[in-house]
């Protein structure tokens, strides 16, 4: 059963405040990118790549993998993330039975991790990875005023990567296509075509590198890998 993974970065990273995409942005002397990339290269179950980016990093990103001698397929993505996805998914080889999707700001993610999920995707054929929330959740109106408050217990924060059998993810993205359904995630397209999605207790050192201090903390999380 071969897997692939698609790594979706694509987006201009706005939030950073800078003026080119936060994947360039170094994280202990190399860029966001390579590290997250690297991740999935260098482990044995994940048999092919695709990387998906702007038209503005098109050129670049090509260059650098080249440089890193990190064997990925490299294409652009669409106006939206979800399109990216798909761009994504098409350009795996028909022979990929699994999928992880997985965005390039988490480099955080383990290679057991990794591997904890394509275990559980064989079995569940869609499984999420995801975190309990520790904070108390509000749900507030346009007015700004407390609509609900829901119960923690059953509040998970989703992280990628996101593992599916290809063949279903696929299924998903052309039905939301064709229904103009704009999902905010690849499960939430799974769960909307009446299929069950299993949750993966991740890491809360998974991050998202989104904001100037999640680089910040993002170094943190580096130096106490390496035991610094």
């Amino acid at each position: 059963m071969s897997t692939g993974v698609v790594i979706v970065a694509a987006g201009s990273g706005k939030r950073m405040g800078g003026q080119r995409n936060k994947l360039w942005l170094p994280l202990a002397g190399e860029p966001i990118l390579v590290h997250t990339v690297r991740l999935f290269a260098t482990h044995q179950e994940i048999d092919q790549i695709v990387l998906v980016v702007s038209e503005a990093d098109y050129a670049d990103v090509l260059a650098l993998m080249d440089a890193e001698k990190l064997r990925v397929t490299v294409t652009l993505g669409g106006a939206e993330r979800q399109d990216s996805v798909r761009n994504g998914l098409a350009s795996l080889p028909s022979s990929c039975t699994y999928v992880l999707v997985h965005d390039a700001a988490r480099p955080f993610v383990t290679q057991q991790q990794i591997s904890d999920m394509i275990r559980q995707v064989r079995r569940d054929q869609a499984t999420i990875m995801a975190v309990p929330v520790k904070d108390t959740i509000k749900v507030v109106g346009a007015t700004g005023l407390v609509e609900a408050t829901p119960a923690r217990e059953s509040l998970w924060a989703v992280q990628t990567p996101q593992a599916f059998r290809m063949s279903l993810l696929q299924e998903a993205h052309e039905a939301a296509q064709k229904a103009g359904k704009l999902g905010t995630d690849d499960a939430m397209l799974v769960e909307w075509l009446g299929h069950p999605v299993s949750v993966m207790q991740g890491s809360y050192e998974n991050i998202k590198i989104t904001t100037p201090d999640d680089l910040w903390l993002g170094e943190e999380i580096m130096r106490k890998r390496r035991g610094e």
